[in-house]
């Protein structure tokens, strides 16, 4: 049996390692910057809105609450903001969040270099606000399933375009001081945009572009934007129109010459650039303050990777079979206990994921945020059926890694083998693309043997072989995780020991699985203990012989790094190290600012390796002390590059088709193609081979299909595989698909007075009462929700008797608080406020005639009918 070392620190406000993968950079690329430098890139515009809204959300989360909020300091930090929203726990996940936003829509300049409406180039006004509506949509789906990650993608993907609108567009040059609302609109006008055969801009005085847009065009404040290409004589604009501008926009060498971008300072409209990128920012931070009234402040934050507790995901998935009884019983025992000690806690998780396995099923996924929930449902588990010694605990598994979230912990119970061992590399796959952390825990390894109900008669089988004990370690490694071959009655005591470990404050120092090639072997660890660091807990599993400790005292491609709880912690050395053989490739660090590092290796271990990363961070003494992290999930190059797209939505009942390509840098021949997706009830179809030879592009598409009724805002996530059996070689890309259903209510529910009884008319009172009818229109959706947003009154709501699309409500309030706003909000996110007053008994609705003279209940119920149920709420 191979040994495996785990070293553990639990950290003190100390660094943690955010690796985020290859950056791939494009010269030239369209849009604001995508690093950080002298003008504000894509990625800065991004960061200072979310850090903006999330400030405001946890203000006001505070004061919803009753507790006092403390702003953090300016420039905002994630850091900063993280303390601010009392999330400490969540600053990594945090990171993550953003991250993923700001990559998506870099992504945008990589993936859509020439779609102008991704731009907004080429006056593509209509398009590229039809890209931003539909994602905005989706995002809202996305969310209202709980599929935050994937409204992070859809997010990321639109704030692109909605950025590219003002330094792109002549927005700017028209004097507009404010952003362009209607773009996250789909049922107002945008603007006045420029007629085909209408001209927009004179050619540039050299150098000089500061007057190249005509005269008439920003009186009449007509909206367009500059032309772009880059491919020889194909490459042209319509007479008298404005070009991109730069280098490589070869329209701007034609009449009218010059351009108008603003997207750097050294642009041709570059004067204007510090302008539109604070437009940019406004803009980013309205769409972000929409998803917010749509989805709800806690939802929203959950978005961002903000929650209570460890921000983490808690994920059991259990054998159900019957030789499973006695297991069941003593998971359950655990899984009480070692969700108790979390709770109210700052390890708590923020959601529970619960999935059970049999043969010849598995699943439904059962996802909850209420511990007491969760507890029930594995209380409710049974063991039945059987019969066949394997089981299908990896399509278990897959099930849950594509639906948690990143950097979920997830423990798996079993006494069987795998029957699916074929899932093995795409559960590998989503282990590297979601980091999680996998324990096994198998119970049928010891002298003990299984046993199997089959038409009602014990059977006896074979233990576990070391073979199949093998696929689980293999994957174990790939997690960060462990196997641990445990009895029943040890199960409490391993899942103990096993949750220290998804600790939100551990961080992993070395691990590391070794196969000794005989009995005298030995293998050294070196790690450093830090200041930041303490209580240091070794986990070993196997049979090792001998095991030392000694001198515990001292501190003795290209890759992109993030560290996240200090902001004043900085890389100094990061390290490429082979999981099995221990060999290192060092990395040449070059900071890009904003706790970001690129790393350049000259070589790539073409052998699973983890990442190891030392630096420095300065103690709140001024002191500075090393420190050393390592990625807990290791990860594996390959020659083989798959690429694929899945900028689309997919429309429950009708088939995708999802392009894609492989090339090889290695022999070259047929390539297995799979692909598969998180669940069963949907329709995958791949290629079963490709013929790729070296320095050639070999195309081809899956197409997907999902049942008829499946929720608008489901994600799928689909796996396409390529595999060279001839180099040995393995290569996946990971498409989180949404599933959108076709939508065609674009307008918030409206408010109608029913009555105020207000303070003016009611001298002898000292309060005020308003009713409402808030309704979605015959057309619309439905009202979803109702939420007070300013006043200290009292709000009741409840559905119409006679619609269920109509929402009544009352207000009470004392008249020293004559305001009051309300958010309205229909099933697919159209958001609307109504304000009202106490002394103004027609603001903010229509008002009825009964509010025009004092009213008692006993002539509502004349006036009102069926409304005088209101009075009792």
């Amino acid at each position: 049996m191979s040994p495996a070392l785990v070293i553990l620190g639990r950290k003190d406000k100390s660094p943690a390692l955010v690796i985020l993968g290859v950056l791939l950079l494009q010269t030239g690329a369209q849009g604001f910057g995508i690093l950080p430098g002298n003008s504000q890139s894509h990625l800065e515009i991004t960061e200072e809105a979310i850090l903006n809204v999330t400030v405001q959300v946890c203000r006001g989360l505070a004061e919803s609450q009753g507790n006092d909020f403390t702003f953090p300091s300016q420039p905002f930090t994630i850091t900063g903001v993280a303390v601010a929203c009392r999330a400490e726990n969540s600053m990594k996940r945090f990171q993550q969040a953003i991250t993923s936003i700001i990559f998506r829509n870099v992504r945008v300049d990589l993936l859509q270099a020439l779609n102008a409406s991704f731009h907004f180039d080429d006056e593509s006004f209509i398009s590229g606000r039809n890209i931003i509506t539909t994602g905005l949509q989706t995002v809202k789906a996305n969310n209202r399933q709980q599929n935050f990650e994937a409204a992070q993608d859809n997010l990321g993907k639109i704030l692109h375009p909605l950025q590219d609108f003002y330094s792109h567009s002549n927005w700017v040059e028209n004097g507009n001081e404010f952003p362009n609302s209607n773009l996250i609109r789909s049922d107002t006008s945008i603007g006045n945009i420029a007629d085909e055969s209408r001209a927009t801009c004179r050619s540039c005085d050299g150098d000089d572009c500061s007057n190249n847009i005509l005269e008439d065009i920003i009186q009449e404040q007509i909206l367009t934007s500059g032309y772009f290409g880059i491919i020889p004589v194909v490459s042209t604009k319509p007479s008298g129109k404005c070009s991109h501008g730069g280098a490589l926009d070869l329209t701007s060498r034609i009449e009218p010459t010059g351009g108008i971008n603003k997207d750097m300072f050294d642009s041709e409209h570059g004067f204007l650039h510090t302008v539109a990128a604070n437009l940019a920012v406004s803009a980013t931070s309205e769409i972000l303050e929409n998803i917010r009234q749509a989805t709800g402040d806690a939802p929203f934050l959950q978005m961002l990777g903000i929650s209570r507790g460890s921000g983490k995901a808690l994920c059991f998935v259990i054998d159900t079979t019957q030789s499973m009884s006695d297991d069941i019983a003593a998971v359950q025992s655990a899984t009480s206990s070692f969700i108790d000690s979390q709770v109210g806690t700052l390890n708590e998780p923020s959601s529970y994921i619960l999935v059970q396995f049999n043969d010849p099923e598995f699943g439904p996924l059962i996802r909850t945020s209420d511990p007491e929930v969760f507890k029930n449902n594995i209380d409710d588990l049974s063991a039945s059926g059987g019969g066949d010694e394997r089981e299908l605990s990896l399509s278990g598994l897959q099930l849950v890694l594509s639906n948690a979230p990143q950097s979920s912990d997830i423990f798996l119970f079993t006494d069987a083998p795998a029957k699916d061992q074929q899932l093995k590399s795409t559960v590998i796959v989503l282990i590297e693309r979601t980091q999680s952390v996998v324990y096994f825990l198998i119970t049928g390894t010891g002298d003990n043997r299984r046993r199997r109900r089959s038409n009602g008669d014990l059977q006896q089988h074979k233990r576990i072989s070391p073979s199949d004990v093998q696929l689980y370690r293999d994957m174990a490694q790939a997690a960060g995780g462990l196997v641990i071959e445990v009895e029943n009655d040890k199960l409490l005591e391993a899942t103990s020991i096993i949750g220290q470990m998804s600790n939100s404050s551990v961080v992993t120092l070395v691990q590391a699985s070794v196969t000794p090639t005989q009995e005298t072997d030995f293998e050294t660890f070196t790690f450093n203990v830090d200041q930041t660091t303490n209580n240091v807990r070794l986990l070993i599993t196997g049979n090792p012989t001998r095991i030392v400790l000694g001198n515990p005292e001292g501190t003795n491609g290209s890759l992109v790094v993030t560290l996240t709880g200090s902001d004043t912690a900085t890389v100094t050395e990061v390290t490429l190290v082979e999981s099995a053989s221990l060999v290192e490739v060092q990395g040449v660090v070059e900071p890009q600012g904003r706790r970001n590092f690129l790393v350049r290796f000259d070589t790539i271990p073409s052998v699973p390796f983890v990442v190891r990363v030392k630096g420095n961070v300065n103690t709140t003494s001024g002191e500075s002390i090393s420190f050393q992290r390592q990625s807990s999930t290791s990860f594996q190059a390959s020659k083989l590059t798959i690429q694929a797209e899945e900028d689309r939505n997919l429309m429950p009942g009708m088939v995708l088709s999802v392009p894609f390509s492989v090339n090889t840098e290695g022999t070259g021949g047929n390539v297995s193609i799979r692909g598969t997706t998180n669940n069963p009830l949907y329709t995958v179809s791949a290629p079963s081979t490709l013929l790729v030879e070296p320095g050639v592009t070999a195309n081809g598409t899956v197409t997907l299909s999902v049942p008829l009724d499946t929720p608008s805002g489901t994600t799928v996530t689909l796996v396409i595989e390529a595999e060279d059996t001839g180099d040995l070689d393995i290569n996946y890309i990971v498409l989180r698909i949404s599933v959108l259903n076709p939508v065609m209510d674009f307008t918030a529910p409206v408010c109608e007075v029913l009555c105020i009884v207000n303070c003016v008319h009611n001298c002898n009172t000292t309060s005020w009462e308003l009713w409402l009818r808030v309704s979605d229109g015959t057309e619309g959706t439905g009202v979803e929700r109702v939420s007070l947003t300013q006043g200290n009154g009292k709000l009741n709501i409840r559905p119409a008797p006679d619609d269920a699309n109509v929402i009544l409500a009352t207000y009470n309030a004392s008249c020293d608080s004559p305001d009051v706003e309300l958010l309205v909000v229909d099933r697919v996110g159209n958001v609307g406020t109504c304000a009202f007053n106490a002394f103004n008994t027609t603001s903010g609705g229509v008002a009825s005639s009964l509010t025009q003279t004092p009213l008692s209940y006993a002539v509502l119920t004349l006036a009102l009918g069926v409304m005088l149920s209101l009075n009792v709420w």
